[in-house]
């Protein structure tokens, strides 16, 4: 049976980390910044589980367990925090947020 090559899920996990940032470079919505970042991180994830079914190692998979860990908190944290600035600001664009002060 032949096997996928972990050139592939670098490759790919390149390529969803890069569009992982141009959605963080690009866009100016909150939202769309969150899950650019949710991506690049999944796109780390993609390299350490890929490197990890090489090296016959379970610390990838636990280092991914941790990974997802901390996103979920960041965008529970995350999305509060635009909750918030929306009730008191009534808007959310980027560019016109330059400071938290109310």
């Amino acid at each position: 049976m032949n096997t996928v090559p972990v050139d592939y899920y670098v490759l790919l996990s390149a390529v969803l980390f890069t569009i992982g940032a141009m959605g963080v470079l690009i866009r100016r919505n909150p939202l769309i910044i969150f899950m650019s970042i949710e991506l690049m991180l999944n796109a780390a994830n993609l390299v350490f589980v890929a490197y990890a079914s090489v090296f016959k190692s379970f610390s990838g998979q636990i280092f991914v367990f941790f990974v997802i860990a901390v996103a979920a908190a960041e965008v529970a944290v995350g999305l509060a925090l635009i909750v918030q600035i929306f009730k008191a600001k009534k808007n959310i664009n980027i560019d016109e947020l330059n400071s938290l002060k109310g």
